[in-house]
């Protein structure tokens, strides 16, 4: 990642949805306030504490339906490796880089909001990883909206040493918010995807400083000494007395680890130009463990987070989040909002196009009923028009088509309701949602369900639902710029012979992403799952809900492209061409021509300038 970039502060209290897309793009570095750390110090010895005087859940028992059996004190350690391999079966798909910073920035800053008990080296490991630019592989399924267990749990594993990291900078060739490719085991691929590179790193562990996180625990006791010498750092699955031969693989080497240059068991030769492999599982190996720094420093390798010590507690405290579906949330919120101020200039350049009736976006008009959503629309529109608050009517008509007239009200929703989602995802991604939750001062353990992610669940199918209402007005307004009726230009803006076709073929593209919006737009939380013999008899699906925003985002600018490209042409085809900046900065970038020709690459480059101009 880009080290000269600004810095993004973590301390589990601030971090706001700029703040983290910045993070998952690599356009920032993470920063680990002091003062959250040292919250999280107090939290792993306040977890310690509770845990030296009754069973906590999750340590000193099971998880899910084996929540009444015991877990014996030495064994705890053991139990939570146990439950982290066991969980971490997702499926599926693998997902973008992009995805899976987002999910590793809000884990680690919700660990610094305390709470959890966890060690504090696992928030080092986790900000180390998004400053190294590598990420875990994580599949698509495993989420019911109760917590993202197959994610967190494979990542869990990975900052072990148990599983290998990938590298974040390679092309994703499927884009930025789709699932890259199935299967589970990465491998470097012709054509771009992602390439495994060896897990572990350094002989010195991700807790560096004394072992138990820095401060001594208040009931007086002290575990600190030199990084490295604890012997439990010696092995990624501590203590190395309990889980040795065949837990974990020697320190000294990686079984079924291909040495860099050396081809992937599947393709059989060199990994693709570009993929910077330096090392990839080979077939029916065993997942790579812990390399020395001597292993990890040859040509076209690079430095990875050093394996953390798993400790009692910590494996359940690492799963309790919904840390994947929240990260999805905040992408879906920023492409969708991004495309919603770009509908503003869009919606203008078309209503002058069709010499609208400015009426509809008076000011008095949404005084009356001050929805924020609504009022913000039509200013928007009055801006870009350069109108006044109380435009006089100018257009051809007494009343224009809805996609003109009541695009306020409908496209105001899409605003409150991107909105609403932006206020919930900066909640859930600054507070602790781990259960139990222990108090800072050791005093108490709350047995809770505030990793059911409903809250995020529901803002996010307002979005999808207001989306897809709001990009029927823009197929509408497509519609309308084709009608000789409405604009006095000839039929779908064509030219030529009578029978020419023009911009006709667009309705059609406009209408099949339509068609991806309305799948997109039906609640994810209709859905019903029991789980667990029964204990787990409700979920929110909210993870669901997020993958359905971020292809609705996808499809919404397929339509708008579809209207701005015709939206242009008619523009272009008045004697006077209004003189607003959106028709300004998009016919300087859009093809010109109204002859019968393929217009693919003419919604392209349309949807490509969507976030200019909404920046206008």
């Amino acid at each position: 990642m880009d080290t000269t970039a600004s810095p993004v502060v973590l301390n589990g209290t601030t971090l706001t949805v700029g703040g983290l897309i910045a993070l998952a793009d690599g356009a920032a570095v993470p920063v680990t306030a002091p003062e959250a750390r040292e919250r999280a110090v107090r939290s792993f010895h306040a977890g310690r504490r509770l845990a030296a005087t009754g069973r906590l859940y999750g340590r000193g028992t099971g998880v899910g339906a084996h929540r009444a059996v015991s877990v014996d004190a030495d064994d705890e350690t053991a139990h939570g490796l146990r439950v982290l391999r066991s969980h971490a079966g997702g499926a599926g798909a693998l997902l973008p880089a992009r995805q899976i910073r987002a999910m590793l920035a809000i884990r680690a800053n919700q660990l610094l909001a305390g709470g959890s008990g966890i060690h504090p080296g696992f928030v080092d490991a986790l900000v180390e990883a998004l400053r190294l630019g590598v990420h875990p592989a994580v599949n698509e399924y495993g989420s019911v909206g109760t917590g993202d267990l197959t994610a967190l749990a494979q990542t869990g594993l990975t900052l072990l040493g148990e599983r290998p990291w990938l590298d974040s900078r390679p092309n994703d060739p499927d884009g930025a918010d789709g699932p890259t490719r199935t299967g589970s085991a990465p491998e470097s691929r012709p054509g771009g995807g992602y390439v495994a590179i060896v897990g572990g790193g350094g002989d010195v562990p991700a807790d560096r400083g004394p072992s138990d996180g820095g401060s001594p625990p208040a009931d007086g006791g002290s575990e600190s000494r030199p990084a490295g010498t604890d012997p439990a750092s010696r092995n990624p699955c501590a203590p190395p007395t309990e889980l040795t031969g065949g837990d974990c693989a020697p320190r000294g080497g990686a079984p079924g680890v291909r040495p860099a240059g050396a081809g992937t068991a599947r393709d059989g030769g060199s990994p693709s130009a570009g993929t910077a492999a330096v090392g990839v599982p080979a077939r029916g190996g065993r997942s790579p463990a812990r390399q020395t720094h001597a292993a990890r420093s040859g040509p076209g390798s690079r430095p990875l987070p050093a394996p953390v010590v798993l400790r009692p507690g910590d494996a359940l405290a690492l799963l309790s989040s919904n840390a994947l579906a929240l990260g999805q949330a905040a992408l879906g919120w920023h492409e969708v909002d991004r495309s919603l101020r770009a509908t503003h200039a869009v919606a203008a350049l078309a209503l002058a196009a069709v010499s609208g009736s400015a009426e509809a976006y008076a000011a008095p008009v949404h005084d009356l009923r001050p929805y924020p959503g609504a009022v913000r629309a039509a200013g928007e529109v009055r801006r870009l028009l350069g109108l006044p608050d109380r435009p006089e009517g100018s257009g051809r008509r007494i009343q224009d088509p809805y996609g003109f007239r009541a695009f306020p009200q409908v496209h105001g929703c899409a605003l409150d309701a991107a909105e609403r989602l932006r206020e919930v995802v900066e909640v859930e991604i600054n507070c602790p949602s781990e259960n139990p939750l222990l108090a800072l001062d050791g005093t108490a353990a709350h047995h809770h369900g505030g990793f059911f992610a409903a809250p995020l669940g529901h803002a996010l199918e307002a979005v999808n639902l207001t989306l897809l209402q709001t990009a029927q007005l823009s197929a509408a307004r497509l519609a309308a710029l084709g009608d000789p009726g409405l604009t006095g230009l000839s039929a779908f803006l064509a030219a030529g012979p009578a029978s020419s076709s023009g911009t006709m073929i667009l309705e059609y593209t406009a209408n099949s992403a339509l068609a991806e919006l309305r799948a997109c737009a039906a609640p994810a939380s209709v859905g019903h799952a029991v789980l667990s013999h029964g204990l787990e008899e409700a979920a929110s699906f909210a993870g669901q809900a997020a993958r359905q925003t971020l292809r609705a985002a996808r499809a919404y600018r397929t339509v708008l492209g579809c209207e701005l490209v015709a939206a242009v042409r008619a523009a272009r085809m008045h004697p006077v061409p209004p003189s607003v900046a959106a028709f300004t900065v998009a016919a300087a970038a859009l093809p010109d021509g109204t002859d019968d020709r393929p217009l693919t690459g003419d919604v392209t480059a349309a949807a490509e300038l969507l976030p200019l101009l909404a920046q206008l």
